[in-house]
């Protein structure tokens, strides 16, 4: 089991975010965590703490970003909140396909109970000439990918969707998104129900060159 706090360490004097801290005393490393981190699929509907919330969230902002800008977004949907983006996600499902019948909308209308929080990622749109859209995209997905992390090594499970609700335009509209605006994903986060087995990821190196 992993405790809930960060051991704080230190690197030619600045402050560095670690590895969560096991309950026997050792540390999850950076590449331990990236290596081993994997998509948790179910979940149990035990509630979060605020708490934890939020260390994912602090996480998610301490990723990289073109100007300072932090151009990501985050929407928190816990409880019934996530009941409200179903009933959205199955009012858009209705309005696309018309012949659908009342319990044809069960599915769309029970995605976001698949975990006990919900957290919906959104990129700011550029608002100075300097600012590149895709910098902000790219800066919003490495957030995802630090909260991902992090929930592992918490001992959480999470999984990043993003699929055509994220170019939803109820579903914008519901997260207070603009319809230009870019949903990078939706990161379902909850204690792990059942964990998926560990498997070896295909390597680099047929996806690199090297130039010397």
């Amino acid at each position: 089991m992993f405790a809930m706090f960060f051991r704080v360490k230190y690197f030619h004097g600045k402050t560095i975010l670690p590895a969560s801290v096991l309950d026997d005393g050792g540390t999850m490393e950076i590449l331990e965590a990236i290596h081993g981190r994997l998509t948790v699929k179910n979940l149990k509907q035990d509630v979060l703490p605020r708490d934890l919330i939020e260390k994912l969230l602090s996480a998610g902002a301490q990723a990289p970003n073109h100007h300072k800008v932090r151009p990501w977004r985050f929407v928190v949907l816990t409880g019934n909140g996530r009941n409200k983006l179903g009933d959205v996600m199955a009012a858009s499902f209705l309005e696309r396909n018309p012949a659908t019948p009342p319990e044809g909308l069960d599915k769309p209308r029970a995605l976001p109970l698949r975990a006990p929080v919900v957290i919906a990622v959104g990129a700011d749109k550029p608002t100075d000439t300097k600012i590149v859209e895709m910098e902000n995209f790219a800066a919003a997905s490495a957030a995802c990918q630090n909260i991902l992390l992090t929930a592992h090594a918490l001992g959480l499970g999470a999984i990043w969707r993003t699929g055509e609700w994220a170019c939803d335009a109820k579903v914008k509209e519901f997260l207070g998104f603009m319809s230009d605006q870019h949903i990078v994903g939706f990161i379902y986060v909850g204690y792990p129900d059942v964990m998926p087995e560990p498997y070896v990821r295909l390597g680099f190196e047929d996806r690199v060159t090297w130039m010397d």
